[in-house]
């Protein structure tokens, strides 16, 4: 049997960051990364798989939404024929779902399916941060059903935020699930046991039928056909923070390509290699107010020329 460690999160609370650690942590392992996105591009997972040849990008929605769960159970399927060898066996598999994701279905799934002959669950670890899960719990009810579905759950970018709002988003997490391990972390820094809990855990769920059934998401994708002023696009998307969830991508500019990161806890940009994947920038804005994201893309997908 193939362990699977399943993780969730908001957009924006660390995902990425922690499949980052996990395959710094695990490099002498076998280990299939998953990445599913939200988002129309794949971003995360083109900078995972700089240098790692077993990431596998399902971008677009949810793994857990009928629009994708076929993409989902295929790749699944293929893994051990395509990863698994007689030297190199495969000895997990990382998912990382999208961050609007309701994982309550994954155990009817693999039964479904019958992967639960190849796969067993052995960890569902969730990530949370102090600027979202407060504002947004009431609200988007799938952030609970992360926390509710977890064995773990992360808080997040603590160094990022005031001790009572971090003191908040615990009391949260614990109300929600009193059974999980809860860990305060920076940048995701924990250590996990990804594969060593495989259990029943009678969680219980439905496909989603639609990615966006509510809806509650705006979704944009800018692609560049040359470098911009990073200063300035900083400043445009600061203007806009209000109404964006979230706002990832790799941008080009002058002085060579930058990962550019906007969530509740701010705005990132750092330099990456030229290996990161076609420079393209992909917002996620709320649905019932997105009016200055709407202006921002349309400036980037037209500039002006002098």
């Amino acid at each position: 049997m193939i362990p699977i460690c399943l993780v969730t999160g908001f957009l924006g609370s660390g995902k990425t960051t922690l499949l980052r650690r996990i395959i710094e942590q695990h490099r002498d392992e076998k280990i299939v990364y998953l990445v599913n996105e939200f988002s129309p591009l794949d971003i995360d997972g083109a900078l995972l798989a700089q240098g790692e040849d077993d990431v596998i990008a399902i971008p677009g929605g949810s793994i857990f939404c009928t629009c994708l769960v076929t993409q989902f159970v295929g790749h699944l399927q293929q893994i051990p024929e395509r990863f698994h060898t007689d030297d190199e066996p495969v000895e997990g598999v990382v998912i990382e779902a999208s961050g609007i994701a309701n994982p309550m279905v994954i155990e009817q799934m693999l039964r479904e399916t019958g992967l639960d002959g190849t796969y067993e669950l052995a960890s569902i670890v969730s990530i949370v941060d102090p600027g979202s899960l407060p504002k947004l719990v009431h609200t988007l009810p799938n952030l609970r059903a992360q926390i509710e579905a977890a064995d773990a759950v992360l808080v997040n970018k603590i160094d990022l935020f005031p001790a009572e709002d971090v003191d908040a988003t615990e009391g949260i997490v614990r109300g929600t699930n009193p059974d999980a391990t809860i860990v305060r972390t920076i940048r995701c820094g924990a250590d996990l046991d990804l594969f060593g809990g495989a259990r029943v855990r009678g969680l219980s769920g439905e496909y989603a039928v639609y990615v966006d059934p509510n809806p509650n998401y705006a979704r944009y994708a800018v692609a560049f056909d040359g470098p911009v002023d990073l200063a300035e696009l900083r400043a445009q998307l600061d203007s806009c923070r209000d109404e964006l969830y979230r706002a990832k991508g790799v941008v080009p500019t002058e002085a060579g390509l930058f990962q550019v990161d906007v969530s509740e806890a701010g705005i990132t940009a750092e330099r990456v290699g030229d290996a990161a994947g076609e420079p393209a920038l992909v917002l996620i804005a709320r649905s019932e107010r997105h009016g200055r994201v709407a202006a921002l893309v349309a400036r980037l997908q037209r500039p002006e020329r002098g």
